[in-house]
């Protein structure tokens, strides 16, 4: 690598030149696999617009989700941190990251693993930590997510920021993530928008959600059939539903259930048969909300209200919690069909897979 600067200044890195990411593509013959929903974007003007998004990145601690062939890589080293994590779970990228790890000497550090299982928590030097309350650490996440784990993987770092745990041990590690378009309208939906969901409220009540830009399809190899969001998540000093990520997702889960329907009817699958119709009553009736509004027409300040209340409701019996709607259904089901012993030992065969 060189060091180039005026006297007197901090000397800017720049990569030496290296095969594109396009001529890496060729060398390793990488192709991207549709099963893992991988896609390449190999113009780093694009590239160096979505690290852009994450904010100054001179000297901070990076770790980049699914580097690929490495486009974002560089972007990311172009813009000066000071150390970079890459966390790779395809083992064919790896040579072609090694070839920029030496291009940068000490400022790779590159991990062969699942970035939905790979522990964070000591990914990071401890100096670097913050108080909550705090501005956010110099640490960020960048990612271009393949699609199909890109939900299931912020759902978990939701959790891991409800909980201060994970990447958020260190404080209010802010994440610059690309999603499926109609997925990042529904991280951002307002009450009343039809793309409100169950995404809308778990992201915004934990974390300052912004839809930075859009990325054309025709901008990633292969061509999805889909465009590509930016979107950057910074944690929020004070949630605003200040109750355990489990209850507020089951809460929130619940009542978008049956999404065109009333509130009223998601609500009820809180509650085990004997009863219900009375406790969800009870429950709409002391959180102030109208049974009548559709599941997208709630307000954050609604939602707090109803997981608000259910707490109550559960600390006054424990077992309310504990109560699974959907096996109730599944019991009732079985106790109502008559089962052959072929179909039973079926059962119990995917019950233990």
């Amino acid at each position: 690598f060189c060091l180039m600067g005026a006297p007197g200044k901090v000397a800017a890195f720049h990569l030496p030149p290296l095969p594109t990411v396009g001529e890496i593509i060729k060398l390793f013959r990488l192709k991207a696999q549709k099963q893992l929903s991988q896609n390449f974007l190999l113009d780093l003007r694009l590239t160096d617009k979505i690290v852009k998004q994450a904010g100054d990145l001179k000297n901070a601690h990076v770790c980049e989700v699914g580097p690929g062939p490495g486009g974002i890589t560089r972007s990311i080293l172009s813009a000066g941190v000071q150390q970079l994590l890459l966390v790779e779970k395809d083992a064919r990228f790896i040579p072609g990251l090694q070839m920029l790890s030496e291009a940068a000497p000490g400022k790779v550090h590159i991990v062969h693993g699942d970035i939905l299982t790979y522990k964070m928590e000591k990914a990071f030097p401890k100096h670097l930590k913050k108080n909550w309350a705090d501005e956010p650490p110099d640490i960020h996440i960048v990612g271009n997510l393949p699609f199909s784990v890109s939900t299931p993987l912020i759902i978990k770092w939701l959790e891991n920021v409800s909980k201060k745990d994970g990447p958020f041990i260190y404080g209010r590690t802010q994440m610059t993530l690309t999603f499926q378009k109609e997925v990042a309208e529904r991280l951002i939906a307002n009450p009343g928008s039809k793309q409100r969901s169950r995404l809308s409220i778990m992201s915004q009540h934990l974390c300052t959600v912004e839809n930075c830009f859009v990325i054309p399809g025709q901008a990633f190899v292969p061509k999805p059939k889909v465009d590509v969001a930016v979107v950057h998540f910074t944690p929020l000093v004070t949630p605003k539903i200040q109750q355990p990520f489990e209850l507020v997702e089951k809460v929130v889960q619940s009542v978008f259930q049956f999404r065109r329907k009333y509130c009223f009817r998601g609500i009820q699958t809180l509650f085990p048969e004997s009863g219900r119709l009375k406790r969800t009553e009870e429950l709409m009736m002391t959180a102030n909300v109208d049974p009548t509004l559709r599941p997208f027409q709630l307000s954050m300040s609604q939602f707090r209200s109803l997981c608000d209340t259910y707490r109550k409701m559960c600390d006054e019996d424990p077992s309310l919690f504990v109560y699974n709607y959907r096996e109730e259904l599944r019991q009732k089901k079985m106790r109502n069909l008559p089962i052959s012993t072929s179909q039973l030992e079926q059962t119990e065969e995917s019950n233990q897979l």
